[in-house]
């Protein structure tokens, strides 16, 4: 079973700007190599730091409005929220240690 949240337009504020705990948002697509090459990784992350971590996946087919609120013109695209503000960010594929290096400081 998947750890993380899959975030709509309908459930971003409630799940992503309201959390009490740090986000990480995965701007992904399906029929991007990268994201699916870091989905795994993301996924794992989700796993290990459940309670301490919210991991959310934005598909931006889906999703155009949230992608183009947070000018995101690259995928995959990670965004660190915590307090609702965007704490930190990546555009692009990174290594596990790299993933945790950006929301790592924020716990």
């Amino acid at each position: 079973m998947s750890k993380h949240i899959d975030i709509t337009n309908g459930n971003f504020d409630a799940e992503v700007l309201q959390s009490t705990v740090p986000v990480l948002a995965d701007f992904w697509a399906p029929w991007c190599g990268p994201c699916r090459m870091i989905g795994p990784i993301v996924e794992q992350l989700a796993e290990e730091y459940q309670g301490r971590l919210k991991v959310c996946k934005i598909n931006v087919d889906e999703e155009g409005s949230l992608a183009e609120r947070y000018s995101v013109a690259t995928i995959p695209m990670l965004l660190v929220f915590k307090d609702g503000e965007i704490v930190n960010n990546f555009a692009g594929a990174l290594p596990k240690q790299g993933i945790e290096a950006l929301f790592k400081d924020f716990l």
